[in-house]
């Protein structure tokens, strides 16, 4: 594991949500990596879930199935050992049957609800961007999202991911004139939260093992409603 950057901090930000033999479920702060850059000694998600592992286990150690942006925030679930890894990794697809997101958007979202179908690629640069149907490497991306309120400023959306895209729903609002709020990378032109204003709701998670069936929820920033 990477050095123990700001223990203290980070440790009391993560939230947990719900643990078994199999899995852990946390809430993930907005600003920390999920796991650490190649060559840096800052803690992340992945030290946190592994110390906390080690408490009963000595010898155990998280194992990451799926992926949140740094600076976003939400529900994330970590394996707790190479079979759950395995069993959710190969079957991700047929046991996440829910992946809900709020996001707050500049401008004045266009009508009450909507898709995004686009196909996207990447660059060189890691970044995300539509393309035309068929174009080499490109990989279709599917969004439901939902108003839920708007302003002169800005939008409050939530978002219902079909597909599980890198950048998915940054590179679609983006696209759609609607960046995320605070996301420079992607057009934001205004940063109003000091944050990604981006966050993973809900989660439901058919279990690997049991079959039960799980919904687990984030309640939304109320920084993103004040906006």
């Amino acid at each position: 594991m990477g050095a123990r950057g700001r223990p203290g901090t980070w440790k009391d930000k993560v939230l947990f949500v719900f643990e078994d033999e199999d899995i852990v479920v946390v809430e993930k702060p907005e600003g920390l990596a999920v796991i650490a850059a190649e060559g840096s000694r800052s803690l992340s998600l992945y030290d946190i879930v592994t110390l906390h592992i080690r408490r009963e286990n000595p010898k155990g150690r998280a194992a990451v199935v799926h992926r949140l942006d740094r600076d976003s925030s939400g529900i994330m679930v970590f394996a707790k050992h190479a079979a759950a890894k395995k069993a959710l990794m190969e079957n991700w697809n047929e046991l996440v049957f829910e992946r809900r997101y709020t996001a707050l958007a500049e401008g004045r979202m266009g009508g009450s609800e909507g898709i995004f179908d686009s196909w996207l690629a990447e660059n060189r640069a890691g970044q995300v961007y539509t393309v035309p149907e068929g174009s080499p490497g490109a990989l279709e991306a599917i969004t439901r999202w939902k108003l839920l309120q708007a302003g002169s400023r800005y939008s409050l959306v939530e978002l219902w991911l079909e597909t599980g895209r890198k950048h998915q729903i940054r590179a679609q609002l983006s696209q759609a004139g609607h960046p995320i709020a605070g996301d420079s990378r992607y057009g934001a032109r205004r940063d109003p939260a000091g944050r990604l204003c981006l966050h993973a709701t809900v989660l439901g998670l058919e279990h690997p093992f049991s079959r039960e069936r799980f919904s687990f929820e984030s309640p939304c920033p109320e920084v993103f409603s004040r906006l």
